[in-house]
C-alpha cells in the first residue's frame, strides 16, 4: 500500500516522495516529508505543531491564502506555494491539480473562501483528496486512482452523500475518511463501503 490515512483526513503519499496532506493528530516525530498539503486552514487541516512532526530544511508547503502567514512562518515565503481552486500546479518534479471543496447546504467551508482539493500526480498514480466538501456539481466529474472522500457529515458530505460521489467520479479506489473524530460516527466507514458500487474500499481505523 503506498498510502496511508493517519487520523481523520489525513493522508499520507509514500513513493519516490513523501507527500502529507493535512496532517493531524500525528503520533512521531518524522521530519520526512517532502511536500505538505493543506486544503485550508481550519485546526484539523493545517496544524502547526503537526506540520513541525514532518518538516525538514527541505520540506515545501502547498496551501491556500487564509494559511499563507502560518506557511511562511514555518519554512520561509520562498518554500510555500499558494494555490486556487481549478488550476493546474507544478512543484518541482510533482504535478497536481485543485478542485473546489465547499459547503452547499453549511457555512462552514464558504466557495467564496478558495478553499481547495488536490488531485496529486505520483509515480503515475493519480490520488484525488478531496478536502471539506460537499457533493458538488465541479467535482463530479474527477478522474483519479484512488479517491479520498469526506463522509462523516457536519461539516461535509454525509456517508450517503459521499457514497453517490464514489459511484459517479471515474476512480478505481475510494477510501472514506472524515468520520468518527472530529465529526461522524465510526461505522459511518462500514456504510459508507455498503452504498459503493464496483469499486475498492479501502478503510483505515479512524
Amino acid at each position: 500500500m503506498n498510502f496511508n490515512v493517519n487520523c481523520n483526513n489525513s493522508v499520507q503519499l509514500i513513493g519516490s516522495k513523501k507527500i502529507y496532506i493535512d496532517p493531524y493528530e500525528l503520533k512521531d516525530e518524522t521530519h520526512d516529508a517532502d511536500y505538505v498539503f493543506c486544503t485550508h486552514s481550519h485546526y484539523d487541516h493545517f496544524s502547526p505543531k503537526d506540520i513541525q512532526k514532518v518538516l525538514n530544511n527541505n520540506t515545501k508547503i502547498v496551501t491556500v491564502e487564509s494559511a499563507r502567514s502560518d506557511a511562511e512562518k514555518l519554512v520561509g515565503k520562498e518554500n510555500v506555494l499558494i494555490v486556487e481552486p481549478s488550476k493546474d500546479y507544478k512543484i518541482d518534479d510533482i504535478e497536481f491539480s485543485t478542485t473546489y471543496a465547499f459547503n452547499v447546504n453549511k457555512q462552514f467551508h464558504p466557495k467564496a473562501n478558495k478553499w481547495v482539493g488536490y488531485i496529486i500526480n505520483l509515480d503515475g498514480k493519480k490520488y484525488y483528496i478531496a478536502g471539506d466538501t460537499d457533493n458538488i456539481p465541479e467535482i463530479r466529474n474527477v478522474h483519479a486512482d484512488v479517491a479520498f472522500l469526506p463522509a462523516g457529515g457536519t461539516f461535509t458530505m454525509d456517508y450517503k452523500e459521499s457514497a453517490d460521489l464514489a459511484n459517479v467520479i471515474n476512480v478505481q479506489t475510494v477510501v472514506p475518511t472524515h468520520y468518527g473524530s472530529v465529526a461522524g460516527k465510526k461505522e459511518d466507514g462500514e456504510n459508507f463501503k455498503r452504498l459503493v458500487k464496483n469499486k475498492e474500499v479501502i478503510l483505515f481505523n479512524l
